[in-house]
C-alpha cells in the first residue's frame, strides 16, 4: 500500500513511564509510523512534555516528503496527541488529524477524581493537585484548547479502569460544539486494547478516509 500520511505515535504510561504500545498497527492503514517519547514527570513538569512532542512533530514533518502529518497516541500519549492537534505544532491547523485512544483529558471530572483517588498522575504532571482556576490545570486540560476544527478520532473502552469512559464522552461533546469533525468509538473492553482488533481497525480506517487521500 502506498503511504498516505505520516503519523507521530506518542506512547502512554501515565506520563511516568513508557507503555508497550508502539502504534505499529497503524501502518496497515498506509501510514508511516514515527514513534517518539518525552520527558517523564520525574524529569520535568508540564508543559515540558508538550514541548518535547512538538519538537518530534517538527522532525517528522521535515522528513514526511510532503505527506500529511497526523498525531496519535494511547492513554497519556493520546492526551499529548490531542494537545498537538488542537493547539498545532507551529500553526493552529498544521496537523491533519488526531487519533486518541483512551486518553485522560479532564483532571477535574468527578468520576476521574473518584477513580484515581490517591494515585492521580495529573498531580505528578503539573506538580500539584489539579484545581479549578489553577493556570497549570487549565492549560493541561484538553478541553481548554478546542476550536481549530481539526478532525479527531476518540476510541474508548467502556470498562476502562484507568481512564473513565466519560472522559471521551465529555470531550466528544466539547469538540462537536466547537465545530470539529469527530469520530467517537465507545466499545467493549478496558484500557490498552489492541489497535488491530477488528472494530478498532475499522473505525480508524473510516476516520482516515475522511482526512487523507484515498489509499
Amino acid at each position: 500500500m502506498a503511504e498516505r500520511g505520516v503519523v507521530l505515535w506518542i506512547h502512554g504510561g501515565g506520563w511516568r513511564a513508557r507503555a508497550s504500545e508502539d502504534g505499529a498497527a497503524l501502518a496497515a492503514h498506509g501510514l508511516r509510523v514515527v514513534p517518539t517519547t518525552y520527558r517523564f514527570v520525574h524529569e520535568a513538569r508540564w508543559p515540558a512534555q508538550l514541548d518535547d512532542v512538538r519538537a518530534a512533530a517538527r522532525r517528522a514533518r521535515a522528513e514526511a516528503g510532503g505527506l500529511p502529518l497526523l498525531v496519535a497516541g494511547d492513554s497519556a500519549g493520546g492526551m499529548l496527541a490531542l494537545h498537538l492537534a488542537l493547539r498545532g505544532v507551529d500553526e493552529p491547523d498544521d496537523v491533519a488529524g488526531a487519533l486518541a485512544y483512551w486518553p485522560p483529558v479532564d483532571p477535574l471530572a468527578t468520576d476521574w477524581k473518584r477513580l484515581r483517588d490517591g494515585d492521580d498522575p495529573w498531580a505528578d504532571l503539573i506538580g500539584h493537585p489539579p484545581a479549578t482556576g489553577d493556570p497549570a490545570t487549565v492549560d493541561a486540560s484538553v478541553g481548554t484548547h478546542v476550536g481549530n476544527r481539526v478532525p479527531v478520532l476518540l476510541v474508548q473502552g467502556v470498562d476502562d479502569r484507568s481512564v473513565p469512559a466519560t472522559q471521551a464522552v465529555g470531550l466528544t461533546g466539547a469538540l462537536l460544539a466547537a465545530g470539529h469533525p469527530v469520530h467517537s468509538w465507545m466499545t467493549h473492553g478496558g484500557h490498552a486494547l489492541p489497535l488491530d482488533r477488528p472494530d478498532l481497525y475499522a473505525v480508524a480506517a473510516a476516520f482516515l478516509d475522511t482526512v487523507l487521500p484515498p489509499a
